[in-house]
C-alpha cells in the first residue's frame, strides 16, 4: 500500500485543494485579462460589446432569480421580489448609481415585504 503524501494527509489539505482548483484557475484568467486590456481604449467597440454582454448576463440572472428563485428566496412572494428590484433600480436612478445604497434598499424592501406579507 502506498503511503499518503504528508501535505495532503493533514488538516490543511482542503486549503491546498481550494488554492489549486479554485483560486489559481480564476486568477490566471483575471491576470490575462488585465494584460490584454492594457492596450485597449476604454471606449473601444470591443469593450462596449463586452460591457453589453456582461450586462445582459447579469439581467438574465436577476430575472431568473425573480421568476424562479432558489432556496429561501422562493418563500418571498413574487410581488415582494419585484418590489425589491424596483426599489433598487429606483435608488440607482436617483442616487447617481450608488450600488451599495441600492443593494441595501433592495434588501430592506425584500426583508420588510416578507415580514409584512409573510412567506408564500
Amino acid at each position: 500500500m502506498t503511503q499518503p503524501i504528508a501535505l495532503l494527509d493533514g488538516p490543511l489539505w482542503p486549503y491546498l485543494a481550494l488554492l489549486l482548483f479554485a483560486v489559481l484557475p480564476t486568477e490566471i484568467w483575471r491576470w490575462l485579462a488585465v494584460g490584454f486590456a492594457r492596450g485597449l481604449k476604454a471606449d473601444s467597440p470591443l469593450l462596449e460589446w463586452v460591457r453589453a454582454v456582461a450586462t445582459a448576463l447579469l439581467a438574465g440572472i436577476v430575472a431568473k432569480l425573480i421568476v424562479s428563485p432558489p432556496g429561501a428566496l422562493a418563500y418571498a412572494p413574487l410581488f415582494v421580489r419585484v418590489a425589491a428590484l424596483a426599489a433598487a433600480v429606483a435608488v440607482m436612478a436617483v442616487s447617481r448609481r450608488r450600488m451599495m445604497l441600492a443593494v441595501l434598499v433592495g434588501e430592506v424592501v425584500l426583508i420588510g415585504g416578507v415580514w409584512l406579507f409573510g412567506a408564500a
